[in-house]
């Protein structure tokens, strides 16, 4: 647009081109604000949709869900920022091609970067991890919030959320595939009879396989071990995903509950202290 009437500057023209430029760029980013939402619900509605008619889990459905989600907001980011562009008469193209020789030198540099991406795309395609399972990956402990190309979103058990880049994540250890293991150890004192200790466990044990956390078991192996002080008797059972730690928990104190009612001892630290009294 010409800003020059008769060689003087036009205040008018001026504010003109000012106004309709704002109008489109606000017209844009209203198309965007719109389409954003939509377009994040429609991928969310046809992912549930596919995951029921394929009976996928529910954790795989998260993991497509959010993978999804992020390319798609990649994407439309690119083209709000090209439409921009556009609305100002700037040749994309030179852009374009000078973005990708730019790209293609920082890739010599990025080996790292196109490792994370090789890696999720195969911990993707061979289902290593989802979405709300319990793994060890990059040295990191916890729960898996996100799964994407370049890193992986594990949230550790007091609340802190670790990305781990994916070419990091060497060896993946998941702990919510089938049954886990529900394992206490229970000191009794050396004076104790062993026979009855174990009645009094397998009691308990009994009680808990009518809990609906528990798969199999749980049941008294015997004697685990001889500390300096105890001798250790082992229970062992397997629950459902994510339940072991919370069945241990309520099995030590059955069995402390018990072990009170039988008067079986749970020996702990002792200090006797000896005088000596010298004659006078």
């Amino acid at each position: 647009m010409n800003l020059f009437v008769d060689g003087d500057f036009s205040w008018t023209a001026f504010l003109d081109s000012v106004i309709s430029a704002g109008l489109k760029i606000g017209l844009v980013l209203l198309v965007y604000v719109i389409i954003s939402p939509i377009g994040k619900r429609l991928i969310s509605r046809i992912i549930n949709g596919a995951g029921n008619k394929q009976k996928l889990s529910e954790g795989r459905s998260k993991t497509l869900e959010r993978l999804i989600l992020n390319i798609y907001s990649y994407v439309l980011g690119f083209i709000l920022i090209a439409t921009l562009l556009g609305l100002f008469d700037i040749n994309l193209a030179p852009l374009i091609a000078g973005a990708g020789i730019i790209g293609l030198a920082i890739g010599f540099g990025a080996q790292g970067l196109v490792s994370d991406v090789v890696t999720g795309f195969f911990i993707l395609l061979e289902k290593q991890v989802e979405v709300d399972e319990y793994v060890t990956a990059g040295g990191m402990n916890g729960v898996v919030e996100e799964v994407g190309l370049r890193t992986t979103k594990i949230r550790s058990f007091d609340g802190t959320l670790n990305f781990v880049p994916n070419r990091h994540i060497s060896t993946i250890s998941n702990h919510t595939r089938g049954n886990m293991r529900a394992l206490v150890d229970i000191g009794i004192a050396y004076g104790e009879n062993i026979d009855e200790a174990m009645a009094v466990l397998q009691k308990v044990c009994d009680e808990f396989q009518q809990d609906e956390r528990v798969t199999d078991g749980p049941n008294v192996l015997g004697v685990q071990s001889f500390g300096s002080s105890d001798i250790v008797l082992r229970v062992l059972g397997h629950t459902e995903n994510m339940q072991q730690w919370a069945v241990e928990r309520d099995l030590r104190k059955r069995i402390k509950e018990a072990f009170d009612d039988a008067g079986i001892e749970i020996p702990f630290p002792h200090q006797v202290n000896i005088y000596k009294k010298e004659d006078e």
